[in-house]
C-alpha cells in the first residue's frame, strides 16, 4: 500500500544551507493556553497572572507567558526540523521581540544556517534560525537551535560543513523591552517577594527549594498543547529502551516556574543566550532547580533592570554542582539555560 501522501519528515541529507522552511498550521492563542500553562506548571509570575498588575507595569493588560510563545513557535518547527532528530542539542541568540496577547495568531519559519555530518556517518547536526510572527507579520520571537538528525541514506554524500558563528551572549542593547513597560510603581507585595534588581549580586547562587515529579500524562498533554509531534515524546517504539523522552521545553518551563521561589520579580524573559539539555528526563524523575546570577545591566525603561541568570534543572542532586572534573555535565543535571530577564529596580 502506498504512503505517498504521508510525511515521514526530513532527514539530514534533505537540508541545505540557505533553505527556508515555512512551517504549517498557524495557531490562534487565547487565555485557554494561559490556564492550561498554569495547570501544567507551577507558574506564578504576577505580570502573566493579572491584568491589573500588568496595567500597573505600563502594559494594556497581561500578555501570555514568554514560554507559551516559545513553545508555540518551537512546536510548529518540529515536523520540518526535528521529527527525525536524535536529540535537540542547544540554543543561542534567542530574543523575544514583542508581547503575545490573547487573540494573536502565531506562525513560524526557519532558515537553515549550518550543517555538519557526524563522524559515524549515520547522523548530522542541523542549525536553524527560527522566527515567530503574529498575524500582522510582526516578529515576536527569534532563536537559533541545533539538532542531531538521522540520515535516511547512509551512503549519501556529506555536505560541506558550515558551522554558524554565534555570539555566546546577547548584549543588553539587543534586548527588546515592551513599549510602555514601567516598574516605577511596581507592587512588591502583590508580586510575592521584596527582592529587587539592586538586591542581587553577580555570582549569587539561589536554591529554588521546591521539586515537581514529572508525570507521563502531564508531559504528553503539554507537548500536544504546543503541537509538538516529535516521535520520541509519544511513541515507546521510537527509543531503544521503550521510554518516552520528556520534551526539553517542558523542563525549561518547569524550572522557570520553580524559580519563582527566589526570583519572583524576574518578570519577563527577553533573551536566551544559550542552553543545553544536558541529560534526558523521563517520567518519574523529580525536577528541582537552582540559579546563578551571571550579570546585571541598566535599561532605558523606567525602573527596569536586566538580570542575566543561569537556570539549572536537576533530578535532585546537590544544588550548585554542574559539571565534573572532566568538564562534562553531572548525570543528574537536566538543563543548563542562560537567559536575560527584566526585574524592577
Amino acid at each position: 500500500m502506498s504512503h505517498a501522501k504521508t510525511n515521514s519528515g526530513r532527514f539530514f541529507e534533505d537540508y541545505e544551507v540557505g533553505q527556508t522552511l515555512h512551517h504549517a498550521v498557524p495557531r490562534t492563542v487565547t487565555n485557554g493556553e494561559r490556564a492550561l500553562y498554569h495547570a501544567l506548571y507551577p507558574a506564578r509570575h504576577a505580570l502573566y497572572s493579572s491584568d491589573q498588575f500588568a496595567r500597573g507595569c505600563g502594559l494594556a493588560f497581561s500578555p501570555l507567558d514568554d514560554m507559551i510563545t516559545f513553545h508555540m513557535v518551537f512546536g510548529k518547527t518540529v515536523p520540518d526540523v526535528s521529527l527525525n532528530a536524535v536529540a535537540n542539542l542547544g540554543y543561542a541568540q534567542g530574543r523575544w521581540l514583542a508581547p503575545v496577547w490573547p487573540g494573536d495568531t502565531l506562525r513560524s519559519e526557519s532558515q537553515v544556517i549550518g550543517l555538519k555530518q557526524n563522524s559515524n556517518g549515520k547522523t548530522g547536526v542541523v542549525y536553524v534560525r527560527t522566527t515567530g510572527f503574529n498575524q500582522d507579520d510582526t516578529k515576536v520571537l527569534e532563536y537559533v537551535r541545533w539538532v542531531m538528525v538521522r540520515k535516511r541514506d547512509l551512503d549519501a554524500a556529506a555536505p560541506t560543513t558550515v558551522i554558524p558563528d554565534l555570539a555566546p551572549v546577547l548584549s543588553v542593547e539587543e534586548l527588546h523591552i515592551p513599549d510602555g513597560l514601567n516598574f516605577s510603581d511596581y507592587d512588591f507585595g502583590l508580586a510575592g517577594e521584596p527582592h529587587r534588581w539592586d538586591d542581587y549580586q553577580i555570582g549569587e547562587m539561589i536554591d529554588h527549594v521546591d521539586g515537581v515529579t514529572i508525570e507521563e500524562a502531564e508531559h504528553m498533554m503539554a507537548t500536544r498543547l504546543w503541537q509538538n509531534t516529535a516521535k520520541v515524546h509519544f511513541d515507546t517504539s521510537a527509543r531503544p529502551d521503550g521510554s518516552r523522552l520528556i520534551y526539553g521545553g517542558h523542563i525549561i518551563s518547569m524550572a522557570r516556574a520553580l524559580s519563582f521561589n527566589g526570583l519572583a520579580n524576574a518578570q519577563m524573559i527577553v533573551g536566551l543566550n544559550g542552553g543545553a539539555h544536558a541529560n534526558p528526563c523521563l517520567s518519574g524523575d523529580t525536577v528541582r532547580a537552582w540559579s546563578e546570577v551571571l550579570d546585571k545591566a541598566d535599561t532605558s525603561a523606567p525602573g527596569v533592570g536586566a538580570i542575566r541568570l543561569r537556570l539549572v534543572a536537576t533530578k535532585g542532586g546537590d544544588p550548585f554542582k554542574l559539571k565534573g572534573e572532566d568538564g562534562k555535565y553531572l548525570a543528574d543535571v537536566l538543563l543548563d539555560l542562560d537567559y536575560w530577564a527584566l526585574m524592577p529596580k
